[in-house]
């Protein structure tokens, strides 16, 4: 079992459709969290260029104004942008769970991008559905996105927002012994007293509630709205500006048992959550409930998971006879030979 270590969230708004100023602020928390003495930092969701409030807050003719400078500013795989977070992380010894926008051809997808501690990609997630008017915006991911880790820390996985009120996708999770989980959240204040499913209460509960289930430690990082931001969303509409308060930042982290064992921060305060990780925790925590060990009943319930990725264009090579996935970000992954 490995020595406790010290693990950080970012509770930050984000540089919203501001690619480049979002970058350079990365890479502060990330100096920051590796000079705290911290082995993982973990980002909101879509923290790069930030969570596109605006699809919930108009109707199409209206927020279709934000559709290009949020593609623009999105983050293409081997980008510069790319490269700059890699080398954060190598240069400051530390891994990183990045949550953005990824932009692939003419899509966007809702990812978490895992870097080591020497700057390679561990993972490039991919959010699997989408929640809501998500779904106007963003690409679905697939059954490769299920995936546990493992690295010079622990298994890490990665899941965003909702993808954590879904049970078999948690359970694909917990089966493959995951101990720390990076759970990606966008604010949590949207429909502040209209929408309770989207507060902090049931969010932070989904957290809780998965690292009990699972027996990990849960590092769930969460971004706030800023009075900028507000203020190019809801252009001084007093209506909006009620959907769309400033704050809603509620980073918490959950050991296997439940407890929350971060650091506090106000929900409207920018900085870093951080908690000290002890892996031999887990073992306590499972002895007691395993769902997909010792405190199953596969005679009764079982998962079938489909973990081959699903891109819309396979291309064969007939001389060679090997199928190879054709997509964007992943051109040359072998997926199977052809028959």
């Amino acid at each position: 079992m490995s020595e406790p270590f010290k693990v950080a969230a970012v509770q930050a708004a984000p540089s919203f459709l501001n690619l480049q100023d979002g970058i350079d602020r990365a890479v502060k928390y990330i100096e920051q969290a590796a000079n705290e003495g911290c082995k993982l930092v973990v980002f909101p969701e879509t923290w790069l260029p930030g969570y596109p409030n605006h699809i919930w807050l108009g109707p199409v003719a209206w927020s279709i104004q934000f559709v290009a400078p949020y593609f623009q500013n999105s983050v293409e795989a081997g980008s510069t942008e790319d490269e700059t977070l890699a080398k954060a992380a190598r240069d400051n010894r530390i891994q990183v769970s990045m949550g953005l926008s990824e932009r692939a051809g003419g899509s966007l997808y809702i990812a978490q991008w895992h870097y080591d501690e020497s700057g390679d990609i561990i993972k490039r997630r991919r959010k699997l559905k989408p929640t809501h008017v998500e779904r106007t915006v963003f690409g679905e991911g697939d059954g490769s996105d299920l995936v546990v880790n493992e690295t010079a820390i622990g298994r890490v996985g990665q899941l965003s927002c909702w993808e954590h009120l879904q049970p078999l996708s948690k359970y694909a999770m917990y089966s493959q012994d995951e101990q720390i989980h990076c759970a990606a959240w966008p604010n949590l204040a949207l429909y502040e007293g209209g929408a309770y499913a989207l507060g902090h209460q049931v969010n932070n509960a989904a957290s809780r509630v998965y690292a009990v289930e699972g027996g990990c430690y849960v590092i769930a990082a969460c971004a706030l709205v800023s009075p900028e931001q507000q203020a190019v969303l809801c252009e001084g509409d007093p209506l909006r500006e009620q959907l769309c308060p400033v704050g809603g930042g509620y980073t918490k982290i959950y050991a296997p048992d439940g407890q929350s064992i971060g650091t506090e921060l106000a929900h409207t305060e920018e900085g870093l959550v951080t908690a000290e990780v002890d892996l031999a925790m887990i073992a306590v925590a499972k002895a007691a409930a395993d769902p997909a060990g010792h405190y199953s009943r596969p005679d009764v319930t079982r998962l079938m998971l489909n973990s081959k990725p699903q891109r819309p264009v396979m291309a064969f090579d007939e001389t060679a006879g090997i199928a190879t996935e054709a997509d964007v970000s992943d051109a040359d992954e072998v997926v199977e030979a052809a028959e």
